[in-house]
């Protein structure tokens, strides 16, 4: 498939949650690219599903590093840039996509649910990013975190959600400043509606997902909800030389969602 992306080749890439979703699609992307791959997630199955699809998309050089583990894990968080490091020797770009969704408002949001979502959303991150910066500045690397329209604007029903992706965006601005003497770029991109299993993960039966999608179609400006991979060109353009003078940046790739208001 063409791209008009300017090529990843030699860059090493790590990239998290990419066993489904928008990080598989940025992991395949990327292999088209010319990037270096590890690839972490929960789920071993798929994320060797996608392995092989980058795989296929690679010289046998480039063959993905899968490395699974739960970043909520603090001991499988290091072992997974540990291992990254043995195998490739660099790093040149982080890209943090692991995320969860729950439904809840702040009168039947337990605070297990909420640390659930912040654990998983915000201090992984966290921990992921603090441990990769050493390795980013030797490289002059950058960081794209996937956060969401969410973390823009305020939605009713997914308060914690909302909560934790506002975090991602000043943790993304405040990673930017912190780490621009070092010549490290971080960005974010902030998805509205992404047709992936997030929504039913977080809840949705199969006949309440099709009725979101329906609505996705009046509260996106563009008059649909958007594909991984659309998410996924946009992580790329961050993560590329084309972006070499952007960072602290909040990227909204939602079809215009969060610049509507209702009337």
């Amino acid at each position: 498939m063409a791209t008009t992306v300017s090529s990843l080749s030699g860059k090493v890439a790590l990239i998290t949650g990419a066993s489904s979703g928008i990080g598989a699609a940025t992991a395949v992307l990327f292999s088209k690219l010319g990037a270096s791959l590890a690839l972490t997630g929960r789920k071993i199955d798929n994320l060797t599903q996608v392995g092989e699809k980058c795989e296929k998309l690679s010289s046998p050089s480039r063959k993905p590093f899968l490395v699974s583990g739960d970043l909520c894990n603090e001991e499988d968080t290091k072992k997974i840039m540990k291992e990254t490091i043995e195998h490739f020797g660099q790093l040149h770009i982080l890209v943090n996509c692991a995320g969860i969704l729950e439904s809840g408002s702040v009168e039947n949001t337990s605070l297990e649910q909420y640390d659930r979502l912040f654990n998983v959303n915000v201090r992984s991150v966290y921990h992921l990013t603090m441990l990769a910066v050493p390795h980013l500045t030797a490289t002059k690397g950058n960081i794209v975190n996937v956060s969401s329209v969410n973390g823009i604007r305020a939605f009713p029903g997914v308060l914690a959600y909302c909560m934790s992706k506002s975090a991602i965006d000043q943790f993304t601005r405040c990673c930017a400043l912190e780490l621009a003497p070092k010549q490290v770029r971080v960005n974010s991109v902030n998805p509205g509606v992404i047709v992936t299993e997030l929504q039913k993960r977080g809840g949705m039966n199969d006949e309440v997902y099709a009725k979101f999608l329906e609505r996705s179609k009046e509260t996106h400006a563009l008059g649909r909800p958007g594909l991984p991979d659309e998410v996924a060109r946009a992580i790329a353009f961050l993560a590329s030389d084309d972006a070499a003078f952007i960072t602290g940046a909040q990227l909204p790739v939602d079809g215009g969602r969060h610049a509507m208001c209702p009337r």
